[in-house]
């Protein structure tokens, strides 16, 4: 049985106060690590065009505008379903600058299938859960992995939203300029589900 963002959970418990990170302007992260192993907590903005971020080869120089809402804070930081849900496809992708833990659930969001992408886990995490697994809101799908387990990013959660049935445990997490008008209409704004984060 799924749910509509009415009987929403948070998919994450933020502290009262975070910061909002302004990644248009460059990337630093060595100062993003240092921040998190102090306890902080940011958000990374959805359709940002991010400066000097993306530059694993799978980015090809060209991708660097975020599809997502990403949450940064301390690596084992527990993840949970904002809605109940199925689960649909799980993976690990361990490449540099990639995903590492991968899960997608299928909700139900105004009366239609949604995907959500909820990326940056730790690989154990993927064996908390079975494919095809009924989840209620607020159900533990995970933990924020570590910079040796997930693409060699400082922990966050990326969660991304599609109308699309990806087919897999994968979204582009980030489009170039020339994807940005189909990539907008394929992966609408996660605040939909998280409510105003920034």
């Amino acid at each position: 049985m799924m749910q509509d963002a009415a009987e929403s959970h948070p998919v994450m418990n933020l502290p009262d106060h975070y910061e909002v990170f302004d990644l248009s302007k460059g990337y630093d992260p060595v100062k993003i690590s240092e921040f998190i192993d102090n306890g902080g907590w940011a958000i990374g903005k959805y359709c940002e065009k991010r400066a000097g971020m993306y530059n694993a080869p799978q980015f090809k120089n060209r991708r660097n505008i975020h599809m997502g809402i990403d949450i940064w804070a301390p690596a084992g930081e527990p993840v949970f379903a904002p809605l109940a849900g199925l689960v649909k496809y799980m993976a690990n992708h361990s490449e540099e600058g990639n995903y590492g833990g991968t899960i997608v659930l299928e909700h139900t969001f105004m009366g239609k299938p949604i995907f959500a992408l909820y990326g940056h886990l730790s690989p154990d995490s993927l064996g908390r859960l079975k494919k095809g697994q009924n989840l209620r809101a607020g159900e533990i799908i995970g933990r924020l992995g570590d910079e040796t387990e997930n693409g060699n990013w400082p922990p966050h959660l990326h969660f991304q939203l599609s109308v699309k049935d990806p087919g897999e445990a994968d979204m582009p997490g980030v489009v170039s300029d020339d994807e940005e008008i189909m990539a907008l209409e394929i992966y609408p704004d996660p605040s939909i589900i998280l409510g105003d984060l920034y």
